[in-house]
């Protein structure tokens, strides 16, 4: 009797872990580490000058960063603009951490378009909640919050600017790195009862990760934006346009995976779903990656670019 309620017990613990993924201690070692490589080689320079500046230049057809927003349309359009130019930006390395997990709900050839919708319109449901209410939030009184400062760094010294980017990236960070480790199984998965009830549950809650990139984003273009958002006195201009700067954001990935789900959406998933434990490895990886990433970046690296710390490995042409 001992016998059998212990393997029930194991089974319980099993079913509530999810699937065993093989080599899991390998994985989170070597996807630690690539985390860490990328806030090694990362410019972000080049990410948010050149690249863009390029792609922020080309649709609007001037230099973003002489833009006068004199008008709510004006400042509209520059607000989706300067957010799909942010796509590449060190901030948005964590949305390619939330398209693993919506790949699981693409599993039939049938209604398949219909099927990659669904997840990204809860991703967006997230995403919205939290960058229209901060949007608000800056029409109201943004212009005694950190991020209208216009102060530039202090060697030795941390301004609150920065100290809200810390703050908020780091959060993020820790957040994905939590949720890959219990993709692994190494803690409990804190949606597990939830999503019994409502199984998109981690698609929002990455959503309100993406959404919270505007609370700590010192992007140029984001920073100008806010700016003139702050200056409005409008909390309904606020509101619409950090949530055009957060579709243009995610915008791309949210292509890529449409069309990753419309025709190759059947053999990704037969792939994932041959074995148990892959899907749940793919998850972890990517949310491990941009999770150390996230954390590593803006929360230790930058310590080291404030001079607050003495030292951190940096290549040569992201330094």
């Amino acid at each position: 009797m001992a016998g059998i309620a212990e393997s029930a017990a194991r089974e319980r613990r099993g079913a509530a872990e999810g699937p065993a993924v093989r080599r899991r201690g390998l994985l989170l070692l070597l996807s630690a580490f690539a985390g860490f490589v990328l806030t090694v080689v990362w410019s972000a320079e080049f990410v948010d000058q050149v690249v863009g500046g390029t792609i922020a230049t080309s649709l609007l057809g001037h230099d973003p960063e002489a833009s006068a927003l004199t008008s709510v349309v004006s400042g509209t359009v520059f607000a989706f603009v300067s957010g799909l130019a942010g796509t590449f930006t060190a901030c948005n390395i964590a949305v390619f951490g939330s398209v693993a997990p919506m790949l699981g709900s693409v599993n039939s050839r049938a209604g398949r378009a219909v099927r990659a919708l669904q997840p990204l319109g809860w991703l967006f449901l997230g995403m919205a909640a939290v960058s229209v209410t901060y949007g608000a939030v800056v029409g109201l009184v943004g212009t005694s919050m950190p991020q209208f400062s216009q102060a530039q760094p202090v060697a030795g010294e941390l301004s609150g600017r920065t100290v809200q980017s810390m703050v908020t990236f780091g959060v993020i960070g820790l957040a994905m790195f939590w949720l890959g480790l219990s993709a692994l199984g190494y803690t409990r998965d804190p949606f597990a009862k939830a999503s019994r009830r409502f199984p998109h549950v981690q698609t929002v809650f990455m959503g309100v990760l993406v959404g919270g990139f505007l609370v700590g984003r010192p992007y140029p273009l984001f920073r100008q934006l806010f700016r003139d958002a702050a200056q409005s006195g409008n909390p309904l201009y606020g509101a619409s346009a950090f949530l055009l700067q957060s579709i243009g954001n995610v915008l791309v990935i949210a292509v890529v995976f449409f069309l990753l789900a419309y025709f190759a959406g059947g053999r990704a998933a037969a792939w994932m779903t041959a074995d148990p434990g892959r899907m749940a490895a793919v998850t972890a990886v990517t949310l491990i990656v941009a999770g150390v990433f996230t954390f590593l970046y803006w929360d230790v690296r930058i310590l080291a670019r404030r001079e607050v710390i003495p030292w951190y490995p940096i290549a040569p042409w992201a330094a």
